[in-house]
């Protein structure tokens, strides 16, 4: 089992985290792969594990960093294979829990391709360069991924509208794909996704965000903002905090933001369905623990 581990993904609430403790019991310790539960002081709005299950069940790549910092794919790969060599040090086997895909696929893949992009993105870039001008695109490219947009000349179309192509198909800046860097694992991996009807999903993607302000998720971003840690990092333009930026700064209302926090999370889980899927996961119900756990036991001491 030394070159083995079990990677756990699907949609954001589709229930990971809490499936992931049942299952880790004394035989895994648990790698985070989400981008925003790397940084420190964001707690609520990235729904992490409590200090009291990480203090019963080892957890890694989670509060490693400050949200002033840019973290990369790049940056997850070294961080998750610093992970791996303790893991293993301590005789147990990794499970990777998280739904930020293109740090899976960066890890276990490799990211050597940018990904190809769909026609309509491509057709409906071209359309806005018409109507609108390269200014505003090149604005938009400010806001999605700011390395990107100082790396080229403001007049140059080809590569504002490269940057914006993948950014639109994948939600992830193409910076992150070129600072990777990483050969693929070579673990052997076993990845099963977690399959939730949409409406029961988006359903408690609803009642996640409410119980996320009931929590303090506002006071936990004016904090942020008294840091220093303001709407312009890259850590601050997670789904929910981007919002709540904006309420702070009366840009939006609280009751907008909500809505669109719940909207905006609704999209991003399709994303990851559509991600996951070409991996070919097993395809499991949450709720079914024991078939889980079986196929887990299964496949680890198989000869």
């Amino acid at each position: 089992m030394n070159n083995k581990a079990v990677v756990l993904v699907g949609p954001t609430a589709s229930g990971k985290t809490n499936l992931s403790l049942e299952i880790a019991q004394d035989i895994f310790e648990i790698v985070s792969v989400d981008s925003a539960q790397v940084y420190t002081y964001m707690d609520i709005g990235t729904g992490k594990v409590s200090p009291y299950h990480r203090s019963l069940i080892t957890h890694y790549c989670i509060d490693i960093v400050n949200p002033d910092y840019w973290f990369t794919a790049g940056d997850f790969c070294r961080e998750a294979e610093h992970a791996i060599q303790i893991i293993q040090s301590h005789g147990k086997i990794p499970l990777f829990v998280g739904g930020t895909g293109l740090y899976i696929h960066a890890y276990f893949y490799g990211l050597a391709e940018l990904p190809k992009i769909d026609s309509t993105v491509k057709k409906q870039l071209q359309s806005e360069l018409e109507q609108k001008g390269l200014k505003t695109l090149y604005e938009e490219l400010l806001h999605c991924d700011l390395q990107w947009a100082k790396r080229i000349h403001p007049n140059d179309t080809q590569r504002i509208l490269r940057g914006l192509e993948v950014y639109r198909a994948t939600g992830i800046p193409i910076t992150q794909f070129l600072q990777s860097g990483h050969k693929k694992s070579n673990l052997n991996i076993l990845m099963i996704a977690l399959d939730v009807d949409r409406n029961v999903l988006y359903k408690r993607i609803e009642n996640r965000v409410d119980e996320m302000i009931r929590q303090g998720f506002v006071e936990e971003v004016k904090n942020l903002r008294a840091m220093g840690y303001t709407q312009e990092l890259n850590s601050q333009k997670a789904i929910g905090y981007l919002q709540l930026h904006r309420v702070l700064t009366n840009e939006l209302s609280l009751n907008e933001a909500i809505e669109q926090i719940k909207q905006e999370t609704k999209h991003y889980a399709k994303r990851q369905v559509t991600w996951f899927k070409r991996y070919k996961p097993v395809w499991v119900a949450p709720d079914n623990i024991e078939r889980i756990k079986g196929i887990i036991s299964e496949w680890l001491y198989k000869k």
